[in-house]
Protein backbone atom coordinates (compact mmCIF):
# COMPACT_ATOMS: atom_id res chain seq x y z
CA UNK A 1 0.00 0.00 0.00
CA UNK A 2 1.04 3.27 -1.08
CA UNK A 3 1.23 5.83 2.32
CA UNK A 4 -0.75 8.86 1.90
CA UNK A 5 1.29 10.53 5.05
CA UNK A 6 4.61 11.04 5.38
CA UNK A 7 6.64 9.28 8.03
CA UNK A 8 9.69 9.62 10.23
CA UNK A 9 11.23 7.87 6.90
CA UNK A 10 10.97 10.59 5.55
CA UNK A 11 12.63 13.02 7.41
CA UNK A 12 16.06 13.00 5.98
CA UNK A 13 18.70 14.43 8.34
CA UNK A 14 17.14 15.82 11.50
CA UNK A 15 20.61 16.50 13.35
CA UNK A 16 20.37 19.38 15.40
CA UNK A 17 16.98 20.28 13.98
CA UNK A 18 14.14 21.28 16.63
CA UNK A 19 11.01 18.63 16.05
CA UNK A 20 7.43 19.72 18.10
CA UNK A 21 6.00 16.07 18.38
CA UNK A 22 2.04 16.45 19.04
CA UNK A 23 1.86 13.30 22.04
CA UNK A 24 -1.25 12.22 23.79
CA UNK A 25 -0.07 12.72 27.43
CA UNK A 26 -3.21 13.11 28.93
CA UNK A 27 -2.72 10.42 31.24
CA UNK A 28 -4.85 9.47 34.71
CA UNK A 29 -3.18 10.94 37.52
CA UNK A 30 -4.11 10.47 41.11
CA UNK A 31 -2.63 12.14 44.74
CA UNK A 32 0.12 13.73 42.01
CA UNK A 33 1.03 9.88 40.34
CA UNK A 34 0.32 8.66 37.11
CA UNK A 35 -2.23 5.48 37.54
CA UNK A 36 -1.56 3.96 33.98
CA UNK A 37 1.03 4.66 31.99
CA UNK A 38 -0.39 3.27 28.60
CA UNK A 39 0.06 6.26 26.82
CA UNK A 40 3.19 7.56 27.71
CA UNK A 41 4.89 4.42 26.78
CA UNK A 42 3.06 4.29 23.06
CA UNK A 43 5.74 7.76 22.48
CA UNK A 44 8.54 5.76 23.40
CA UNK A 45 9.30 4.76 19.89
CA UNK A 46 8.57 8.33 17.90
CA UNK A 47 10.48 10.39 20.81
CA UNK A 48 13.44 8.01 21.32
CA UNK A 49 14.22 7.41 17.56
CA UNK A 50 14.21 11.33 16.77
CA UNK A 51 16.48 11.80 19.94
CA UNK A 52 18.95 9.34 18.70
CA UNK A 53 18.90 11.21 15.16
CA UNK A 54 20.29 13.92 16.74
CA UNK A 55 17.03 15.86 17.01
CA UNK A 56 15.89 18.70 19.69
CA UNK A 57 12.51 16.94 20.40
CA UNK A 58 9.76 19.33 21.48
CA UNK A 59 6.64 17.73 22.65
CA UNK A 60 3.37 19.13 23.07
CA UNK A 61 0.27 17.78 24.71
CA UNK A 62 -3.00 18.83 26.18
CA UNK A 63 -3.91 17.30 30.04
CA UNK A 64 -7.34 17.88 31.42
CA UNK A 65 -9.40 20.50 30.12
CA UNK A 66 -7.96 24.19 31.37
CA UNK A 67 -10.44 25.95 29.12
CA UNK A 68 -7.52 28.20 27.51
CA UNK A 69 -6.16 29.76 30.63
CA UNK A 70 -3.43 28.46 32.89
CA UNK A 71 -4.29 26.39 35.81
CA UNK A 72 -1.71 24.83 38.18
CA UNK A 73 -3.77 21.83 38.25
CA UNK A 74 -2.79 20.87 34.56
CA UNK A 75 0.30 22.23 34.55
CA UNK A 76 2.52 19.58 32.43
CA UNK A 77 5.07 19.86 34.84
CA UNK A 78 3.95 17.40 37.10
CA UNK A 79 4.62 14.97 33.97
CA UNK A 80 8.31 15.41 33.45
CA UNK A 81 9.72 12.70 35.93
CA UNK A 82 7.34 10.26 35.20
CA UNK A 83 7.65 10.83 31.58
CA UNK A 84 11.60 10.31 32.01
CA UNK A 85 10.89 7.18 33.87
CA UNK A 86 9.39 5.59 31.22
CA UNK A 87 11.91 7.02 28.52
CA UNK A 88 15.12 6.47 30.64
CA UNK A 89 16.12 9.41 29.50
CA UNK A 90 16.28 13.42 31.06
CA UNK A 91 13.40 15.16 30.37
CA UNK A 92 13.23 19.27 30.39
CA UNK A 93 10.22 21.30 31.22
CA UNK A 94 9.76 25.08 29.11
CA UNK A 95 6.97 26.52 31.14
CA UNK A 96 5.03 28.04 28.00
CA UNK A 97 4.28 26.98 24.21
CA UNK A 98 4.37 29.96 22.31
CA UNK A 99 6.48 33.59 23.10
CA UNK A 100 9.79 34.85 23.84
CA UNK A 101 10.55 32.65 27.23
CA UNK A 102 9.56 29.62 24.83
CA UNK A 103 11.68 30.77 22.11
CA UNK A 104 14.07 31.60 24.82
CA UNK A 105 14.01 28.12 26.45
CA UNK A 106 14.11 26.11 23.29
CA UNK A 107 17.57 28.04 22.15
CA UNK A 108 19.22 26.53 25.68
CA UNK A 109 18.47 22.83 24.41
CA UNK A 110 21.13 20.59 22.47
CA UNK A 111 20.89 17.88 20.07
CA UNK A 112 19.25 14.65 21.31
CA UNK A 113 17.48 17.13 23.85
CA UNK A 114 13.97 16.03 24.82
CA UNK A 115 11.35 18.53 26.06
CA UNK A 116 7.79 18.79 27.53
CA UNK A 117 6.14 22.33 26.89
CA UNK A 118 3.21 23.49 28.68
CA UNK A 119 -0.10 22.67 28.62
CA UNK A 120 -1.32 23.78 24.98
CA UNK A 121 -5.10 24.25 26.27
CA UNK A 122 -3.77 27.01 28.85
CA UNK A 123 -4.13 29.04 24.66
CA UNK A 124 -7.47 29.91 24.43
CA UNK A 125 -6.56 29.85 20.54
CA UNK A 126 -5.60 26.12 20.87
CA UNK A 127 -8.93 24.78 20.75
CA UNK A 128 -10.26 27.33 17.89
CA UNK A 129 -7.22 26.49 15.88
CA UNK A 130 -6.54 29.56 15.67
CA UNK A 131 -3.79 30.71 12.60
CA UNK A 132 -1.79 33.05 15.03
CA UNK A 133 -1.15 31.04 17.73
CA UNK A 134 -0.16 28.47 15.46
CA UNK A 135 2.37 30.48 13.62
CA UNK A 136 3.74 31.26 17.00
CA UNK A 137 4.19 27.49 17.99
CA UNK A 138 6.04 27.04 14.91
CA UNK A 139 8.35 29.51 15.18
CA UNK A 140 9.84 26.52 17.82
CA UNK A 141 10.16 24.33 15.24
CA UNK A 142 11.73 22.99 12.26
CA UNK A 143 9.70 20.16 11.21
CA UNK A 144 6.29 18.79 12.99
CA UNK A 145 5.33 15.39 13.75
CA UNK A 146 1.95 14.24 14.62
CA UNK A 147 1.96 11.01 16.70
CA UNK A 148 -1.80 10.89 18.73
CA UNK A 149 -3.79 9.62 16.88
CA UNK A 150 -6.37 9.73 20.14
CA UNK A 151 -6.34 13.59 19.51
CA UNK A 152 -6.81 13.45 15.78
CA UNK A 153 -10.41 14.13 15.63
CA UNK A 154 -9.76 17.57 16.90
CA UNK A 155 -9.05 20.20 14.78
CA UNK A 156 -7.06 22.12 17.28
CA UNK A 157 -3.67 23.77 16.57
CA UNK A 158 -1.64 21.54 18.04
CA UNK A 159 -3.15 18.40 16.17
CA UNK A 160 -4.12 20.36 12.62
CA UNK A 161 -2.73 23.73 12.64
CA UNK A 162 0.66 23.21 13.13
CA UNK A 163 0.36 21.17 9.90
CA UNK A 164 -0.39 23.76 7.80
CA UNK A 165 3.05 25.78 9.17
CA UNK A 166 5.61 23.05 8.79
CA UNK A 167 6.80 20.08 6.98
CA UNK A 168 4.85 17.78 8.64
CA UNK A 169 4.59 13.38 9.32
CA UNK A 170 3.10 11.38 10.90
CA UNK A 171 5.13 9.89 14.34
CA UNK A 172 5.65 5.65 14.71
CA UNK A 173 2.39 5.46 16.89
CA UNK A 174 0.01 6.95 14.60
CA UNK A 175 1.88 5.56 11.39
CA UNK A 176 0.91 1.76 13.20
CA UNK A 177 -2.66 3.02 13.92
CA UNK A 178 -3.17 4.16 10.37
CA UNK A 179 -1.62 1.29 8.97
CA UNK A 180 -3.67 -1.12 11.22
CA UNK A 181 -6.92 0.79 10.33
CA UNK A 182 -6.30 0.68 6.80
CA UNK A 183 -6.07 -3.14 7.02
CA UNK A 184 -9.62 -3.21 8.87
CA UNK A 185 -11.74 -1.50 7.20
CA UNK A 186 -10.06 0.57 4.53
CA UNK A 187 -8.90 -1.99 2.31
CA UNK A 188 -9.54 -5.03 4.36
CA UNK A 189 -9.24 -8.34 3.32
CA UNK A 190 -12.76 -10.31 3.09
CA UNK A 191 -15.02 -11.78 4.84
CA UNK A 192 -15.12 -8.58 7.43
CA UNK A 193 -16.47 -9.09 10.93
CA UNK A 194 -17.30 -6.22 12.82
CA UNK A 195 -18.09 -6.55 16.56
CA UNK A 196 -19.90 -3.67 17.93
CA UNK A 197 -21.55 -3.31 21.38
CA UNK A 198 -21.69 -0.99 24.34
CA UNK A 199 -25.20 0.11 26.55
CA UNK A 200 -27.30 2.16 23.84
CA UNK A 201 -27.58 2.48 20.02
CA UNK A 202 -28.32 5.67 20.17
CA UNK A 203 -24.44 6.76 20.76
CA UNK A 204 -23.19 3.99 18.04
CA UNK A 205 -25.93 4.80 14.83
CA UNK A 206 -23.40 6.72 12.56
CA UNK A 207 -21.15 3.34 13.36
CA UNK A 208 -23.74 0.90 12.54
CA UNK A 209 -25.03 3.02 9.64
CA UNK A 210 -21.29 2.95 8.26
CA UNK A 211 -20.67 -0.41 8.68
CA UNK A 212 -23.14 -2.47 6.94
CA UNK A 213 -22.10 -1.19 3.84
CA UNK A 214 -18.20 -1.93 4.40
CA UNK A 215 -18.18 -5.73 6.72
CA UNK A 216 -19.59 -9.29 5.56
CA UNK A 217 -20.89 -9.60 9.10
CA UNK A 218 -22.07 -7.26 11.57
CA UNK A 219 -22.30 -8.80 15.24
CA UNK A 220 -24.80 -6.54 17.97
CA UNK A 221 -23.74 -6.91 21.40
CA UNK A 222 -24.71 -5.31 24.43
CA UNK A 223 -27.55 -3.22 25.84
CA UNK A 224 -28.59 -2.21 22.02
CA UNK A 225 -28.82 -5.60 21.00
CA UNK A 226 -31.97 -5.43 22.70
CA UNK A 227 -33.04 -2.59 21.04
CA UNK A 228 -32.54 -4.86 17.33
CA UNK A 229 -34.34 -7.95 19.25
CA UNK A 230 -37.45 -5.26 20.37
CA UNK A 231 -37.58 -4.51 16.72
CA UNK A 232 -37.66 -7.82 15.85
CA UNK A 233 -40.82 -8.43 17.78
CA UNK A 234 -38.92 -10.14 20.65
CA UNK A 235 -40.28 -8.90 24.17
CA UNK A 236 -37.10 -8.37 26.17
CA UNK A 237 -38.59 -7.88 29.97
CA UNK A 238 -37.29 -5.00 31.24
CA UNK A 239 -33.61 -4.98 29.61
CA UNK A 240 -32.10 -1.96 28.57
CA UNK A 241 -33.89 -1.21 25.38
CA UNK A 242 -33.95 1.93 23.48
CA UNK A 243 -37.93 1.91 22.58
CA UNK A 244 -38.23 4.32 20.40
CA UNK A 245 -35.37 3.64 18.31
CA UNK A 246 -36.83 0.27 17.27
CA UNK A 247 -37.55 1.54 13.95
CA UNK A 248 -34.32 3.06 13.46
CA UNK A 249 -33.24 -0.56 14.03
CA UNK A 250 -35.48 -2.19 11.45
CA UNK A 251 -34.03 0.82 9.06
CA UNK A 252 -30.20 -0.46 9.62
CA UNK A 253 -31.37 -3.87 9.23
CA UNK A 254 -33.27 -3.60 6.24
CA UNK A 255 -29.49 -1.61 4.90
CA UNK A 256 -28.04 -4.46 5.87
CA UNK A 257 -29.74 -6.64 3.91
CA UNK A 258 -29.40 -4.56 0.59
CA UNK A 259 -25.87 -4.26 1.43
CA UNK A 260 -25.57 -8.36 1.67
CA UNK A 261 -23.94 -7.92 5.44
CA UNK A 262 -25.39 -10.07 7.92
CA UNK A 263 -26.25 -9.10 11.40
CA UNK A 264 -25.86 -11.29 14.00
CA UNK A 265 -28.15 -11.44 17.20
CA UNK A 266 -27.82 -13.34 20.50
CA UNK A 267 -30.87 -16.46 19.93
CA UNK A 268 -29.82 -17.40 23.76
CA UNK A 269 -28.99 -14.94 26.56
CA UNK A 270 -28.72 -14.82 30.41
CA UNK A 271 -30.88 -13.04 32.28
CA UNK A 272 -31.34 -11.70 35.87
CA UNK A 273 -33.98 -10.20 37.74
CA UNK A 274 -31.55 -8.10 39.49
CA UNK A 275 -28.08 -6.12 37.97
CA UNK A 276 -25.49 -6.65 40.37
CA UNK A 277 -22.81 -8.56 40.93
CA UNK A 278 -23.28 -12.66 41.24
CA UNK A 279 -27.24 -12.82 41.22
CA UNK A 280 -29.50 -15.62 40.11
CA UNK A 281 -29.79 -16.08 36.49
CA UNK A 282 -30.81 -18.24 33.80
CA UNK A 283 -30.06 -18.78 30.34
CA UNK A 284 -32.59 -19.01 27.93
CA UNK A 285 -34.02 -18.25 24.14
CA UNK A 286 -34.46 -14.51 23.72
CA UNK A 287 -38.20 -15.30 23.32
CA UNK A 288 -38.47 -16.79 26.78
CA UNK A 289 -37.22 -13.66 28.66
CA UNK A 290 -39.78 -13.13 32.00
CA UNK A 291 -41.62 -9.71 31.65
CA UNK A 292 -39.43 -9.13 35.15
CA UNK A 293 -35.87 -9.98 33.89
CA UNK A 294 -33.34 -8.36 32.07
CA UNK A 295 -30.94 -9.36 29.38
CA UNK A 296 -27.59 -9.14 30.67
CA UNK A 297 -24.82 -11.33 28.43
CA UNK A 298 -25.43 -13.20 25.83
CA UNK A 299 -25.48 -17.45 26.33
CA UNK A 300 -23.03 -20.15 25.07
CA UNK A 301 -25.02 -21.40 22.09
CA UNK A 302 -24.94 -17.58 20.39
CA UNK A 303 -21.05 -17.16 21.39
CA UNK A 304 -20.36 -20.31 19.81
CA UNK A 305 -22.04 -19.76 16.70
CA UNK A 306 -20.23 -16.32 16.33
CA UNK A 307 -17.27 -18.03 17.20
CA UNK A 308 -18.13 -20.14 14.23
CA UNK A 309 -18.57 -16.82 12.16
CA UNK A 310 -15.17 -15.05 13.19
CA UNK A 311 -13.52 -18.84 11.75
CA UNK A 312 -14.76 -17.87 8.25
CA UNK A 313 -13.38 -14.35 8.25
CA UNK A 314 -9.96 -13.00 7.67
CA UNK A 315 -10.46 -9.72 9.28
CA UNK A 316 -12.35 -8.53 12.42
CA UNK A 317 -13.00 -4.90 13.63
CA UNK A 318 -14.26 -4.62 17.71
CA UNK A 319 -15.98 -1.67 19.37
CA UNK A 320 -17.78 -2.50 22.63
CA UNK A 321 -18.32 -5.40 24.66
CA UNK A 322 -21.25 -8.36 24.25
CA UNK A 323 -22.46 -8.06 28.12
CA UNK A 324 -22.70 -5.99 30.75
CA UNK A 325 -18.66 -7.23 31.58
CA UNK A 326 -17.86 -4.75 34.23
CA UNK A 327 -20.27 -7.08 36.11
CA UNK A 328 -19.92 -10.71 36.77
CA UNK A 329 -20.69 -13.17 35.58
CA UNK A 330 -21.67 -11.27 32.55
CA UNK A 331 -18.34 -10.68 31.33
CA UNK A 332 -18.06 -14.73 30.04
CA UNK A 333 -19.37 -14.29 26.62
CA UNK A 334 -17.14 -10.92 26.09
CA UNK A 335 -14.08 -13.18 27.36
CA UNK A 336 -14.61 -16.22 25.42
CA UNK A 337 -15.47 -14.61 21.84
CA UNK A 338 -12.27 -12.12 22.85
CA UNK A 339 -10.00 -15.26 23.04
CA UNK A 340 -11.49 -17.15 20.43
CA UNK A 341 -10.29 -14.16 17.89
CA UNK A 342 -7.00 -13.48 19.98
CA UNK A 343 -6.39 -17.30 19.08
CA UNK A 344 -7.19 -16.90 15.42
CA UNK A 345 -5.10 -13.88 15.25
CA UNK A 346 -2.34 -16.17 16.87
CA UNK A 347 -2.72 -18.40 14.30
CA UNK A 348 -2.59 -15.97 11.33
CA UNK A 349 -5.55 -16.77 9.71
CA UNK A 350 -7.28 -13.13 11.37
CA UNK A 351 -6.43 -9.30 11.16
CA UNK A 352 -7.99 -8.06 14.35
CA UNK A 353 -8.28 -4.29 15.19
CA UNK A 354 -9.97 -3.31 18.59
CA UNK A 355 -10.56 0.10 20.14
CA UNK A 356 -12.29 2.36 22.76
CA UNK A 357 -12.04 2.32 26.15
CA UNK A 358 -14.04 -0.51 27.47
CA UNK A 359 -13.40 -2.57 24.93
CA UNK A 360 -9.71 -2.42 25.71
CA UNK A 361 -10.75 -3.32 29.03
CA UNK A 362 -12.52 -6.11 28.23
CA UNK A 363 -9.76 -7.50 26.34
CA UNK A 364 -7.47 -6.89 29.10
CA UNK A 365 -9.62 -8.73 31.41
CA UNK A 366 -9.95 -11.36 28.94
CA UNK A 367 -5.66 -11.52 29.26
CA UNK A 368 -5.76 -11.49 25.23
CA UNK A 369 -5.40 -7.38 24.98
CA UNK A 370 -1.33 -7.98 23.77
CA UNK A 371 -3.02 -11.03 21.52
CA UNK A 372 -4.84 -8.84 18.91
CA UNK A 373 -3.00 -7.72 15.71
CA UNK A 374 -3.62 -4.29 16.76
CA UNK A 375 -5.49 -2.39 19.93
CA UNK A 376 -6.26 1.08 19.99
CA UNK A 377 -6.33 3.22 22.97
CA UNK A 378 -8.06 6.10 21.32
CA UNK A 379 -11.55 6.47 22.23
CA UNK A 380 -13.42 9.55 20.09
CA UNK A 381 -11.20 9.03 17.35
CA UNK A 382 -11.74 5.46 17.07
CA UNK A 383 -15.25 5.62 17.33
CA UNK A 384 -15.28 8.60 14.58
CA UNK A 385 -12.87 6.59 12.35
CA UNK A 386 -15.52 3.61 12.45
CA UNK A 387 -18.07 6.14 11.46
CA UNK A 388 -16.04 6.86 8.12
CA UNK A 389 -15.73 10.43 9.00
CA UNK A 390 -12.50 12.40 8.17
CA UNK A 391 -9.76 13.02 11.19
CA UNK A 392 -8.70 16.35 10.65
CA UNK A 393 -5.50 15.94 12.12
CA UNK A 394 -5.21 12.54 9.87
CA UNK A 395 -5.99 14.66 6.55
CA UNK A 396 -3.59 17.48 7.92
CA UNK A 397 -0.74 14.93 7.18
CA UNK A 398 -1.78 13.65 3.31
CA UNK A 399 -2.41 17.08 2.05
Amino acid sequence: MTKAFKTLDDMGDVQGKRVLVREDLNVPMADGRVTDDTRLRATIATVTELADRGAIVLILAHFGRPKGQRNPDYSLAMLTRPYSDVLGRPVRFIDDVAGEAAEAAVATLNPGDIAILENTRFHAGEEKNDPELAAQIARLGDFYVNDAFSAAHRAHVSTEGLARQLPAFAGRAMEAELDALEKALGNPEHPVAAVVGGAKVSTKLAVLKHLVGKVDHLIIGGGMANTFLAARGVDVGKSLCEHDLTGTAEDILDAADKAGCTVHLPYDVVVAKEFKPNPETRTVNVHEVAADEMILDLGPNAVEALGDVLKNCRTLVWNGPLGAFETPPFDKATVALAKTAAALTQDGSLVSVAGGGDTVAALNQAGVGTQFTFVSTAGGAFLEWMEGQDLPGVAALTM
